[in-house]
């Protein structure tokens, strides 16, 4: 095997998945899912802005390129949440980790600009998650209205350095409405089992 294939091969994100995967099963079997998730979601994630197609956006719209899987950045931002309830400030270090993973399945410039937008939207996001006491479901809102447009212009902005064209008003507006809306559709759905256990806490202490 030559060199060029040899690169070919370990740029290949399957490579690594017995990796990723084997860490994500211990997370898992100590009882830390939202954290398995947290770190998984990543790599993914990067990948993904390499790998799956991107859509165009009118120029009436701000122009740029629409990623679909923006919505599951969203997301992460709300299992970063849960992660943190789980192990409380080591979330810094599972992000750590989700980025080394993600140095495996992605072009390092984009590793690096989602490390600097993760770690900015990640000081805010604790920030919010410690110091507001107001129920989880309004917690995840908050944080995600913070850190959702944060972690985008970052991001954009940094991968605009070596990818012309990226940085579009478009990109950015389209990537914080899916960022958003998936966190509202999970903030929804705490709130509802929010209300259940409210309702359920007087009528157990009957």
């Amino acid at each position: 095997m030559n060199f060029e294939k040899f690169l070919a091969l370990i740029q290949q994100p399957a490579v690594y998945l017995p990796v990723i995967g084997v860490t994500l099963l211990a997370l898992f079997l100590a009882k830390k899912p939202a954290t398995a998730i947290y770190v998984g979601l990543m790599p993914l994630i990067n990948w993904s802005f390499a790998a799956v197609p991107t859509f165009a956006i009118p120029e009436a719209l701000g122009g740029g390129q629409l990623q679909p899987l923006a919505v599951v950045t969203g997301l992460v931002l709300v299992v970063r949440d849960f992660a943190q309830r789980e192990i409380g400030h080591r979330v810094l270090a599972a992000m750590l980790i989700g980025l080394l993973f993600s140095t495996m399945t992605s072009w390092i410039v984009v590793v690096f600009a989602s490390g600097a937008a993760f770690l900015i939207s990640e000081l805010v996001d604790w920030a919010v998650y410690t110091f507001t006491k107001r129920p989880l479901s309004q917690r995840i809102m908050l944080s995600s209205a913070l850190s959702a447009p944060l972690d985008q212009v970052v991001f954009i902005w940094l991968a605009s350095f070596v990818v012309p064209g990226i940085f579009a008003w478009g990109t950015i507006l389209t990537g914080i409405v899916s960022k958003l809306a998936g966190a509202a559709v999970v903030a929804w759905i705490v709130a509802q089992r929010e209300k259940k256990d409210a309702i359920a806490a007087p009528a157990a202490a009957g």
